[in-house]
Protein backbone atom coordinates (compact mmCIF):
# COMPACT_ATOMS: atom_id res chain seq x y z
CA UNK A 1 0.00 0.00 0.00
CA UNK A 2 1.50 3.30 -0.93
CA UNK A 3 2.12 5.96 2.26
CA UNK A 4 -0.93 7.94 2.65
CA UNK A 5 1.11 10.57 4.58
CA UNK A 6 2.72 11.87 0.99
CA UNK A 7 3.17 15.73 0.93
CA UNK A 8 0.23 16.91 -1.52
CA UNK A 9 1.72 20.72 -2.23
CA UNK A 10 0.06 23.28 -1.46
CA UNK A 11 -2.69 25.85 -3.37
CA UNK A 12 -1.83 29.42 -3.76
CA UNK A 13 -4.93 31.60 -4.28
CA UNK A 14 -2.26 34.56 -5.16
CA UNK A 15 -1.13 33.13 -8.02
CA UNK A 16 -4.85 32.54 -9.72
CA UNK A 17 -4.84 35.45 -12.78
CA UNK A 18 -5.95 35.87 -16.76
CA UNK A 19 -4.29 36.90 -19.21
CA UNK A 20 -5.81 38.73 -22.14
CA UNK A 21 -3.32 39.03 -24.83
CA UNK A 22 -5.01 41.69 -26.91
CA UNK A 23 -5.96 43.91 -24.49
CA UNK A 24 -3.30 43.70 -21.12
CA UNK A 25 -5.77 46.33 -19.57
CA UNK A 26 -8.09 43.62 -18.86
CA UNK A 27 -5.02 41.27 -17.40
CA UNK A 28 -6.46 39.71 -14.18
CA UNK A 29 -4.16 39.43 -10.87
CA UNK A 30 -4.70 38.31 -6.96
CA UNK A 31 -5.06 42.56 -6.31
CA UNK A 32 -8.03 42.87 -8.66
CA UNK A 33 -10.02 39.74 -7.05
CA UNK A 34 -12.62 38.52 -4.48
CA UNK A 35 -12.34 35.94 -2.02
CA UNK A 36 -14.38 33.92 -4.81
CA UNK A 37 -11.35 34.44 -7.21
CA UNK A 38 -11.46 32.94 -11.22
CA UNK A 39 -13.73 29.97 -11.57
CA UNK A 40 -12.95 28.04 -14.80
CA UNK A 41 -16.10 25.54 -16.66
CA UNK A 42 -15.50 23.09 -19.58
CA UNK A 43 -18.66 22.28 -20.93
CA UNK A 44 -19.91 19.22 -22.72
CA UNK A 45 -17.95 15.98 -23.05
CA UNK A 46 -14.26 15.61 -23.90
CA UNK A 47 -15.40 12.05 -25.87
CA UNK A 48 -18.79 10.84 -27.37
CA UNK A 49 -19.80 7.10 -26.74
CA UNK A 50 -21.07 5.95 -29.68
CA UNK A 51 -23.04 2.86 -29.16
CA UNK A 52 -22.50 0.31 -32.12
CA UNK A 53 -24.73 -3.17 -32.88
CA UNK A 54 -22.20 -5.02 -30.35
CA UNK A 55 -20.61 -1.99 -28.49
CA UNK A 56 -19.44 1.05 -28.73
CA UNK A 57 -16.67 3.61 -30.08
CA UNK A 58 -14.92 6.03 -28.52
CA UNK A 59 -15.05 9.77 -31.07
CA UNK A 60 -13.05 12.14 -29.29
CA UNK A 61 -14.27 15.26 -29.08
CA UNK A 62 -11.66 18.59 -31.16
CA UNK A 63 -12.82 21.45 -28.53
CA UNK A 64 -14.81 21.89 -25.53
CA UNK A 65 -16.94 25.74 -24.91
CA UNK A 66 -15.05 27.49 -21.98
CA UNK A 67 -16.73 29.53 -19.17
CA UNK A 68 -14.59 31.76 -17.26
CA UNK A 69 -16.25 33.40 -14.25
CA UNK A 70 -13.98 36.33 -12.78
CA UNK A 71 -15.06 38.20 -9.45
CA UNK A 72 -13.28 41.47 -9.61
CA UNK A 73 -13.38 44.02 -6.89
CA UNK A 74 -15.69 46.24 -8.36
CA UNK A 75 -14.17 49.22 -5.97
CA UNK A 76 -10.91 48.78 -7.81
CA UNK A 77 -10.79 50.43 -11.71
CA UNK A 78 -9.99 47.55 -13.33
CA UNK A 79 -14.01 46.68 -12.76
CA UNK A 80 -14.86 49.44 -14.77
CA UNK A 81 -12.31 48.89 -17.11
CA UNK A 82 -14.23 45.69 -18.31
CA UNK A 83 -17.52 47.80 -17.78
CA UNK A 84 -15.97 49.82 -20.70
CA UNK A 85 -14.62 47.28 -22.44
CA UNK A 86 -17.84 45.46 -22.96
CA UNK A 87 -19.27 48.53 -24.23
CA UNK A 88 -16.88 49.16 -26.80
CA UNK A 89 -16.34 45.34 -28.28
CA UNK A 90 -17.08 41.98 -26.34
CA UNK A 91 -14.93 40.41 -28.89
CA UNK A 92 -11.68 39.52 -26.71
CA UNK A 93 -9.44 36.99 -28.88
CA UNK A 94 -6.85 34.89 -26.96
CA UNK A 95 -6.49 34.42 -22.90
CA UNK A 96 -4.88 32.22 -20.72
CA UNK A 97 -6.31 31.50 -17.23
CA UNK A 98 -3.50 30.22 -14.68
CA UNK A 99 -4.64 28.29 -11.67
CA UNK A 100 -3.91 28.22 -8.17
CA UNK A 101 -1.63 24.99 -8.54
CA UNK A 102 1.74 25.21 -9.37
CA UNK A 103 1.51 21.69 -10.92
CA UNK A 104 -1.66 22.44 -12.82
CA UNK A 105 -0.82 24.30 -16.09
CA UNK A 106 -2.20 26.90 -17.83
CA UNK A 107 -5.36 26.81 -20.02
CA UNK A 108 -5.00 28.77 -23.37
CA UNK A 109 -8.19 29.80 -24.96
CA UNK A 110 -9.73 31.02 -28.25
CA UNK A 111 -11.89 32.90 -29.70
CA UNK A 112 -12.78 34.61 -26.14
CA UNK A 113 -16.01 36.71 -25.90
CA UNK A 114 -16.82 38.80 -23.07
CA UNK A 115 -20.52 36.98 -22.45
CA UNK A 116 -22.36 38.72 -19.06
CA UNK A 117 -22.15 40.36 -15.94
CA UNK A 118 -24.04 38.42 -12.98
CA UNK A 119 -26.87 40.13 -11.05
CA UNK A 120 -25.26 42.89 -9.11
CA UNK A 121 -25.82 44.28 -5.69
CA UNK A 122 -25.58 47.81 -4.49
CA UNK A 123 -26.16 47.78 -1.22
CA UNK A 124 -22.68 47.86 -0.42
CA UNK A 125 -22.30 44.36 1.00
CA UNK A 126 -20.85 42.81 -1.76
CA UNK A 127 -17.68 43.52 -2.97
CA UNK A 128 -17.26 41.69 -6.25
CA UNK A 129 -18.73 42.14 -9.83
CA UNK A 130 -18.67 38.71 -11.60
CA UNK A 131 -18.04 38.69 -15.24
CA UNK A 132 -17.72 35.88 -17.41
CA UNK A 133 -15.54 34.64 -20.65
CA UNK A 134 -16.62 32.58 -22.64
CA UNK A 135 -13.80 30.23 -25.59
CA UNK A 136 -12.58 27.52 -26.93
CA UNK A 137 -10.63 24.62 -25.18
CA UNK A 138 -8.68 22.74 -27.72
CA UNK A 139 -8.26 19.12 -26.35
CA UNK A 140 -7.15 15.91 -27.96
CA UNK A 141 -4.71 17.78 -29.73
CA UNK A 142 -2.59 14.19 -30.26
CA UNK A 143 -5.71 12.81 -32.28
CA UNK A 144 -6.29 15.66 -34.30
CA UNK A 145 -2.69 16.61 -35.08
CA UNK A 146 -2.05 15.98 -38.49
Amino acid sequence: MANPLVDQGVLNRLRASVVVTNFPQLNVISANLGKEAIRLALDGQASAYLGTMTGAVPSPEPYQIATVTINLVKSEPIANIYKLQFESSVLLGPIVVRSDAATLGVYPLTNCVLENVREQSYAGDEPVWAVTIKGTYYINTNYFSG
